[in-house]
């Protein structure tokens, strides 16, 4: 049994939760069937509104599906799961605390917030390179940086499960490729599967294990895309055939590109 299942997902908002110039439901989310094994990097890869947001929200339990399963380490996900992380588009980081109360955040809400969990928190940031900035205030900080933390406060809890939307959209292209590298790192490091929405299709096939490309909205899993490539990744590979043919199937499952055989027709 796969570590994590969506089956037939479907999610309609209604129009009367839409605003009062809403006169139909809107389909977000349509028959998104699609399996990932624990340790695996998906990325989600589509339109912006298409949905992928509201997949991941759904995976977490935050908002209610409308109809089919999703499936966590065994688990019909019927409310919050209690063993995900969540790191969003945005820091979000309290600006009234430091570095290392902000990653201990979780710990203090689930009753945990001890000596253990302090240098579980120094460690994870050693991990992502802020040691010695456990004192420093958010604003103190680059956005990089910002992004660092919370993900160190997503996993401080040592969650199975790590959910990414667009956590790098907002940097330069040299931080957001380091960040890149960072994550792979991480993921050697817990062993936390990951699903990761990205509007980036190089980013997209450097970070995972598999991509899926979704259609508009409402949004359906167009192509399941095996990525292929070895799990340690470096720079380099951006270069490689084997990379940009994948980046094509992509391209081309978006719309992007011409399927390859219209172009040499």
């Amino acid at each position: 049994m796969p570590f994590g299942e969506v089956r037939n997902a479907r999610k309609v908002f209604p129009a009367r939760e839409l605003g009062s110039n809403a006169t139909e439901d809107l389909i977000a989310l349509d028959d998104a069937t699609f399996s990932f094994e624990e340790g695996e990097i998906v990325s989600l890869l589509g339109p912006s509104g298409c949905g992928k947001t509201t997949l991941l929200r759904m995976v977490a339990g935050l908002i209610e599906r409308t109809s089919g399963s999703i499936r966590i380490g065994g688990h019909e996900i019927t409310g919050p799961y209690p063993d995900y992380g969540f790191v969003f588009q945005a820091p979000s980081l309290m600006p009234w605390r430091n570095v290392l109360d902000n990653v201990l955040y979780p710990m203090e809400v689930l009753g945990r917030h001890d000596a253990a969990a302090r240098r579980h928190a120094s460690e994870l940031l050693e991990m992502v390179g802020l040691s010695g900035f456990e004192r420093v205030r958010p604003h103190q900080l680059s956005g990089g940086m910002q992004q660092r933390v919370s993900l160190c406060r997503a996993l401080i809890h040592a969650p199975r499960l790590l959910l990414m939307d667009e956590p790098f959209g907002a940097l330069d292209e040299l931080t957001r490729m380091e960040m890149n590298d960072m994550l792979l790192r991480v993921r050697q490091e817990t062993g936390a599967s990951v699903l990761f929405v990205t509007h980036s299709i190089a980013e997209a096939v450097y970070l995972a294990d598999t991509v899926l490309v979704f259609t508009r909205r409402p949004a359906r899993v167009a192509l399941h895309l095996p990525v292929g490539l070895p799990r340690v990744r470096h720079q380099a590979m951006r270069f490689s055939s084997e990379f940009s043919f994948v980046e094509r199937q992509a391209s081309e499952a978006l719309g992007v590109l011409k399927p390859a055989q219209e172009t040499t027709a």
